[in-house]
């Protein structure tokens, strides 16, 4: 059973910085892929940034230069460094696994970790 839990969410003021952590388990094949989604107040869930089965990074274009993704597979962790943080920012963001089945793509979610910046 694939089980993904964030942490590391909270207040902090403009400009400054957070760092999101995915603790997952579960997934017993290396084809998989995870990324950083997130929900801002009131609007549609976007996406924030993926870490691909190969190590590949990338990034949505609002946060590209101040976000950074990293993956330790061997702890089973994924980590989302925000910094220059801007009201923008705020939302819930959430840890996203996509993992290669025999029934196809399966898509895990986390329950998400709250990030506020006030304006």
């Amino acid at each position: 059973q694939v089980r993904l839990v964030e942490s590391g969410g909270g207040l902090v003021y403009p400009g400054g910085s957070l760092r999101l952590q995915c603790d997952y388990s579960g997934i017993i094949t290396s084809d998989y892929s995870m990324g950083w989604f997130r929900q801002p107040p009131g609007k549609q869930r976007e996406w924030v940034a993926t870490s691909a089965r190969d190590g590949a990074e990338s990034y949505a274009d609002s946060v590209k230069g101040r976000f950074t993704i990293a993956r330790n597979r061997g702890l089973g962790a994924m980590y989302l460094q925000m910094n220059n943080l801007t009201p923008e920012d705020s939302g819930d963001y959430y840890c996203n696994a996509r993992v290669e089945e025999f029934r196809g793509p399966q898509d895990y979610w986390g329950r998400g970790t709250r990030v506020t910046i006030p304006s």
